[in-house]
């Protein structure tokens, strides 16, 4: 069924893929995908481009409208939103879907989750909705990861691919990458609190708080010190320094953390 919102036509697509690609005729799980294309070019042959979303664990946008990048390429291509396997409408990989597993048994589950599926449920799409023919990738972050993987696997599926922010070292490791971020947060924290230099003694009252009292989260897990330091990940971001300041504007009720702020930093961190 195709429905439409402001700018976008958009039609979902369902299809049972192999839990184990190299074992097709095992056990099936459902993969999900959108496709989204400009309500006047509806009738068009246009060319394909798949998202690919980050993460790892990311579902692919919902879209309201067709602004940003997805109005963009919808004036050039049709848009697969790539649910990838585990994500959003594709078969769950939760708490939920894996009880009653074991340790190994999750471990060796959760080895069908990896880029290489992905990579291969990709294509299944791209010979099912797509038509067939090559097309373009957009990786965001995690799925720049996906992209070379897609490279290394099928390039024969691919005309063009675009990366943004997601691409992994050569020769560095993980550990070599973060530690070259280490200067850019000290100085972003600096400008924030140059910004807002109240906000010290409230980042402090809040630390000083979760180290003295147990402050639990919707889904039973601790607000600790270290996992509120998470929130400030957003720096990164344009609007990050406003976002973080607030969401201090409203971190109280009385003398407790208030239930606003335990809900926004669960969905943050």
């Amino acid at each position: 069924m195709t429905i439409r919102i402001p700018g976008l036509a958009l039609t979902d697509h369902t299809l049972q893929v192999p839990l184990d690609h190299s074992d097709p005729s095992g056990r099936t799980i459902e993969v999900f995908a959108r496709e989204a294309v400009a309500v006047d070019k509806i009738d068009q042959d246009l060319p394909w481009l798949v998202f690919l979303q980050g993460g790892p664990g990311g579902e692919s946008p919902r879209p309201l409208r067709a602004d940003g990048w997805l109005g963009h390429v919808t004036k050039t291509h049709r848009v697969l939103l790539l649910d990838q396997r585990g994500c959003g409408r594709s078969t769950p990989l939760t708490a939920r879907s894996t009880a009653g597993m074991s340790a190994q048994e999750i471990a060796s589950y959760l080895r069908h989750f990896r880029a290489d599926s992905i990579v291969a449920d990709a294509e299944i799409f791209r010979t099912r909705v797509a038509g067939g023919k090559p097309w373009t990738s957009l990786g965001q972050s995690y799925g720049g990861f996906i992209t070379l993987t897609y490279l290394s696997q099928a390039p024969e599926g691919l005309v063009g691919c675009l990366v943004t922010g997601g691409l992994s070292g050569l020769q560095a490791s993980a550990a070599d990458v973060y530690a070259h971020t280490f200067p850019r947060i000290a100085r972003k924290n600096a400008a924030y609190y140059e910004r807002y230099p109240d906000d010290v003694a409230a980042v402090r009252r809040i630390a000083d708080h979760l180290a003295e009292q147990e402050v639990l989260l919707a889904d039973g897990s601790r607000l600790t010190r270290e996992r509120f330091r998470l929130v400030g990940s957003i720096f990164g971001m344009s609007y990050g320094f406003e976002h973080v300041h607030w969401l201090l504007d409203t971190a109280w009720d009385g003398e407790e953390i208030s239930d606003r702020f335990r809900q926004t930093v669960l969905a943050e961190t």
